[in-house]
């Protein structure tokens, strides 16, 4: 058991950048590069705000899950509470947990910029509009690094808004982990493009596939009360 506790907090630290990109038929490039364009415009502060977030993770035939109340201000940074959890107390402590403690010292420690879906981290190429309507932006990370991502991010063609990003992890973490693949969605709440959904998968050596889904359900944003609507 004490063997496996490295390799388990490795692979819940990975998914803090997390990411493939599925092949996708480019339409229309035009479109594509003004939403590219309307998003590059946007400011990518990130805002306050105060969430439930549930978190579910599979590796080596152990499952675990447990819900937290997380909130991240300017001043206070990102905090988090437990409130409720089960299954495998291995894979709550070395991966849920680790999860959000590693976010929280990403954040504390001014790193979470270098992962930023910005001209500083990302070469951008327009790739199109796809089946779903959506711009397809190609994204190549301009450092080898696993706090970024090779793959693509879908966007509102009208607006620029994020509504999902795809890809893989521009580096392993660690001879441990590889093949790291998420699946991110946005939405706007309250006015705010936030993240609701995140599914990743990876292969942990020795132990084989291993997966993590996390949900957010916002209570506060910018200081305001989220209307639960807002969720759907």
């Amino acid at each position: 058991m004490k063997r496996r506790s490295p390799h388990h907090s490795r692979f819940a630290i990975l998914f803090l950048s997390l990411v493939i990109a599925p092949t996708l038929l480019a339409i229309a490039p035009d479109t594509a590069d003004h939403s590219m364009r309307q998003f590059l415009e946007q400011d990518d502060t990130q805002h306050p705000y105060r969430a439930v977030r549930r978190l579910e993770a599979a590796s080596s035939g152990r499952r675990g899950w447990l819900e937290a109340v997380t909130e991240y201000s300017v001043d206070g940074g990102f905090s988090y509470q437990v409130t409720a959890e089960g299954g495998s107390s291995l894979v709550r402590s070395k991966v849920l947990r680790a999860v959000l403690e590693g976010e929280r010292e990403v954040i504390a420690q001014g790193e979470a910029a270098r992962a930023s879906l910005a001209l500083a981290n990302y070469a951008f190429q327009p790739n199109g509009v796809d089946d779903e309507g959506l711009a397809n932006i190609l994204l190549s990370p301009k450092r080898k690094e696993r706090a970024l991502l090779s793959g693509t991010m879908f966007l509102q063609p009208d607006d620029g808004d994020l509504v999902r990003l795809q890809g893989r992890l521009a580096k392993n973490p660690s001879f441990w982990v590889r093949n790291v693949e998420i699946v991110r969605s946005y939405k706007r709440i309250d006015g705010v493009v936030m993240p609701v959904t995140l599914e990743s998968t990876a292969h942990v050596r020795i132990f084989g596939p291993s997966s993590l889904r996390m949900t957010y359900v916002y209570s506060e944003v910018d200081g305001h009360r989220v209307k639960a609507a807002d969720h759907h």
